[in-house]
């Protein structure tokens, strides 16, 4: 009884019911989530597809995280100058719109038309999280407020899950079962062939959940949502920036989200390139290889999943800086094992990192806006523009593996030298922030 009680206090608050609206948007939580992890496997199968090499493929993350850079600002703007609701209602349209482009970009069977289908379909994204966020934030108590967004994110990676299910199950098992070496030895007319046909594969998951985003549209457009937050409709840009940036917990807390989206990409991007390594050697085919990596991807993932509820738990008796720096800690600690481990240990490792990044992302988020009221709708666009993370530093990983070695050493392990240097960062900005907490300082 005293649990369920403790369970309607977050979603109730000076007689206000948001059970309904907390649900409606936890569910656009859950679709973010399936766009962004059906599209790390993406990296891979472009490359595969399009004959490119990693560095090429992974421009597929630079479109996708380019587009949260681009339009977080502009949605800030949009979301205060009308609504949570407009602009959730936006990002939906923009989400829909991307995903159903992969059509008209498959029948030109040229690569980069499907990298302007990622660009919008992550401009709506950019909305939906530059909204969703702080708007979950907003419905109850400032006291439950990250406990509150913790749990509406922990339905993210459900959302994930289903992401990857679809990439392995109806994208990856069903493309040609050619390696990428035998691809390049095909005639014009062959490599055309077996092209065109992996992109029919490949764009089919993308026009359904096309679909799907078009009636989640229509859903929130005619449900009744709370107005929290939006009566201000004054841009006031500049000293808002100023304001929200002279705090040390808010400025502090985009660099380290730069970081921690960045290593949460790389390594759920490139667990494939890293596991293909580990099970070649085993004697895997190519492709069999890249199934079993996107298996322990899966496993990451419902780790990640169950995580987030755990630590969502955990946080109602641990300080959030204190325990986001214990997570950090091992999370690094994972990694060096991933690094220096070149058999399934160092998948094992990698697998692990998950369940320590589990709590992050949101609490980095609530620890950020904590206290700012209004300021948290451009708030929130300062911490959605950090997402870049996860457009720079991929790339970067890419050009590493494509070394093949580094002194000796497998490049695709020495590459997670990247992810670690990450989570050192988002250590030092739990530490300060808990340090901050215990003085009772801004």
């Amino acid at each position: 009884m005293e649990n369920q009680k403790k369970s309607a206090s977050l979603l109730h608050h000076n007689g206000v019911s948001y059970v309904l609206p907390f649900i409606l948007i936890t569910s656009c939580f859950a679709l973010w989530g399936f766009a962004n992890d059906i599209t790390n496997p993406m990296v891979k199968a472009f490359s595969k597809i399009f004959r490119m090499s990693v560095t090429e493929g992974a421009l597929v993350q630079v479109a996708f995280y380019g587009g949260y850079f681009a339009m977080a600002f502009p949605a800030a703007i949009f979301m205060r100058k009308f609504s949570y609701k407009a602009s959730i209602l936006l990002g939906l349209g923009l989400y829909a719109l991307g995903a159903l482009m992969f059509f008209p970009a498959k029948l030109t069977g040229e690569y980069y038309p499907f990298l302007l289908a990622y660009f919008i379909l992550t401009c709506g994204l950019s909305f939906l999280e530059t909204s969703s966020n702080p708007y979950i934030l907003s419905m109850g108590s400032e006291e439950t407020a990250t406990r509150r967004l913790s749990l509406a994110q922990a339905f993210n990676p459900i959302g994930s899950l289903l992401g990857m299910y679809v990439a392995m199950n109806f994208i990856q098992n069903k493309l040609h079962p050619m390696d990428t070496d035998a691809r390049a030895a095909l005639s014009e007319a062959e490599y055309v062939a077996i092209r065109d046909a992996d992109l029919a594969t490949l764009i089919a998951p993308y026009l359904v959940i096309g679909l799907v985003i078009l009636a989640m549209f229509f859903i929130v457009r005619f449900a009744k949502m709370p107005k929290n937050g939006d009566q201000s409709h004054e841009i006031n840009f500049i000293p808002t920036m100023k304001r929200i940036f002279s705090l040390p917990r808010y400025r502090e807390g985009v660099i380290a989200q730069f970081f921690y989206v960045g290593a949460q990409i790389m390594c759920w991007t490139f667990i494939i390139q890293y596991g293909t390594r580990v099970f070649m050697a085993e004697g895997m085919t190519e492709q069999d290889a890249e199934v079993e990596s996107q298996l322990y991807n899966i496993v990451a993932m419902a780790l990640f999943c169950v995580s987030r509820f755990i630590c969502t738990f955990l946080l109602k008796y641990f300080n959030p800086g204190q325990l986001l720096k214990i997570l950090a800690i091992a999370a690094a600690v994972f990694t060096l094992g991933v690094i220096f481990f070149q058999d399934r240990m160092g998948m094992y490792c990698l697998v692990a990192v998950s369940g320590c990044m589990s709590l992050m992302f949101p609490t980095i988020y609530g620890i950020a806006l904590k206290g700012l009221g209004d300021d948290a709708k451009f708030g929130s666009a300062g911490l959605i523009m950090a997402i870049l993370g996860g457009s720079v530093l991929p790339p970067v990983q890419a050009a590493i593996i494509d070394m093949g070695t580094v002194m000796g050493m497998p490049a695709v392990n020495v590459s997670f030298v990247l992810p670690l240097i990450c989570y050192i960062m988002v250590m030092i900005y739990g530490q300060r922030s808990c340090r901050r907490s215990r003085l009772g300082i801004e």
